[in-house]
């Protein structure tokens, strides 16, 4: 088992700290140049087409703009927008904030990119609902069904399974170690929470990913305002620390400039997740009047995950001063040292529950990106059951057992995700180019924008505008 460990880590090795850190920036400049750097420009109506989907009242199984966001959030912010920023800072100094802020700016123009093109390609699953994601447009426009296929199943079996095993892993050795619970009682109840939303279908996820993402954000961002405003003289020394700090790391950075700089590009791409193939899965399900509606939306969460939350660990940690570069503290023990040094001993319990909140909402994105794939797959109802079925068994199992070599196992399924998605949506970038064009040329006309598929170069693989091709 350590041999086969040691070989996954090598191969890890190479696709995260080169070849896909590479392409993931090389096409995320190469996305902000040619779309006019509009995760930028297009900044303030990223805000107000987030706006629009808030208290949208959906029907039969539709699922709203904003709640499709929520999912996707709900995926993608977890346990490594706190304790994952607070390893940055150990291994990579201050600085590598400065690179994760970086990272998450290019990125946004990758997740534009890739949300966009999973609406234009999505697919009307009756009553309302749509699926959508990489494996429908590599399937229907690039016409390479075994490649979706593929991706497909490497989907559902990272997120669905190993991510979701991981996630409960955490929730359980993070309530015994603060508070003394039995963690087989502890997962035996997640499960059942678990087993009680999925089953309730598409549409419970979304409501409950509503529910929760703004209470767990909202909650983890005040404790932070409170930090900042206690420390608000030392706030321009912490900003100028990290600046000064991105391009002439401490001596105690090991590696020095390149470490500083690969640990907060790392952190900055793993905890957004623009580019991997994850979020377009959850922006294809929404209900909107145009694709690049959502691809904005989901742009503007790219922001939310690393520039505002993931920039909030990193005050906590900065601002109490009590971290150590090259440290023995770190990650989730560091932040809960940090905390407690502002605010008293009850910070370990906050953390606890924090982390419980981040990782259950995790658990409930990260389903729901199985399960739209389950139909690329197999149209049947018996292949869903299935999944729910291992869905829950994995949360059990993640709850009580020790997954080092399953971390490793993710990471590499993850690298193979991103490795397909990318060339997928390089190859229909001016597709999404083009729906950006007319989006923007409607609101310059005052309009609200409507999606006409005519635009496109050809019908090919659109289904849910009004173009059914199977017919």
């Amino acid at each position: 088992m350590e041999a086969v460990d040691a070989v996954i880590n090598t191969i890890n090795g190479f696709l995260w700290s080169k070849f896909l850190i590479v392409i993931l920036l090389g096409l995320g400049l190469y996305f902000t140049f040619r779309t006019g750097f509009v995760q930028i420009r297009c900044l303030r109506e990223m805000w107000r087409c987030l706006l629009e989907g808030v208290g949208v009242k959906s029907e039969g199984k539709e699922i709203s703009s904003f709640q499709a966001f929520c999912i996707s959030t709900a995926s993608r912010v977890g346990v490594g927008n706190i304790a994952g920023v607070a390893i940055a800072i150990v291994l990579g100094g201050p600085g590598a904030i400065f690179w994760m802020w970086v990272v998450a700016i290019i990125g946004s123009a990758t997740g534009f990119v890739e949300s966009t093109l999973a609406q234009i390609y999505k697919v009307p699953k009756g009553e309302g609902a749509f699926h959508g994601g990489p494996a429908y447009y590599i399937e229907n426009v690039l016409h390479m069904p075994n490649l979706a296929k593929l991706f497909s199943i490497l989907l559902m079996a990272t997120f669905s399974l190993v991510y979701n095993s991981l996630q409960a892993n955490t929730i359980t050795l993070s309530l015994e170690a603060s508070l003394g619970w039995d963690r087989a009682i502890v997962g035996a109840v997640i499960a059942i929470l678990v087993a009680i939303i999925i089953c309730g279908g598409a549409q419970v996820v979304a409501k409950v990913a509503e529910m929760l993402v703004p209470v767990m954000a909202g909650i983890y961002l005040l404790i932070t305002v409170v930090v900042i405003f206690m420390n608000l003289d030392k706030l321009p020394a912490v900003l100028g620390l990290i600046v000064a700090n991105a391009f002439a790391p401490q001596a105690a950075v090991a590696g020095g400039f390149g470490a500083c700089i690969m640990n907060g590009i790392k952190r900055g791409l793993f905890s957004n997740e623009a580019g991997e193939g994850s979020v377009p899965n959850a922006a294809a399900t929404a209900k909107v009047s145009h694709p690049v509606k959502q691809g904005l939306t989901q742009a503007f969460g790219v922001y939310v995950d690393t520039l505002v939350i993931c920039s909030a660990s990193a005050f906590l940690v900065l601002l109490s001063g009590v971290y150590e570069i090259g440290g023995k503290v770190t990650g989730i023990a560091l932040v809960q040292k940090c905390l407690s040094s502002e605010v008293g001993g009850w910070a370990v319990y906050f953390i606890a529950l924090m982390i419980t909140l981040f990782a259950f909402s995790s658990l409930v994105g990260n389903y729901y990106y199985g399960e739209i794939n389950i139909n690329v797959i197999s149209e049947k109802k018996a292949a869903l059951y299935i999944l729910r079925a291992c869905t829950v068994g994995m949360v059990m199992f993640g709850s009580v057992a020790s997954l080092p070599l399953v971390w490793d196992m993710a990471d590499l399924f993850m690298a193979f995700l991103a490795t397909t998605n990318l060339y997928a949506i390089a190859r229909l970038f001016p597709r999404a180019k083009i729906a950006l064009s007319d989006y923007l040329r409607q609101r310059r006309e005052g309009r609200d924008p409507v999606f006409d598929p005519r635009i496109m170069p050809d019908l090919d693989g659109i289904r849910a505008w009004g173009i059914d091709n199977e017919k």
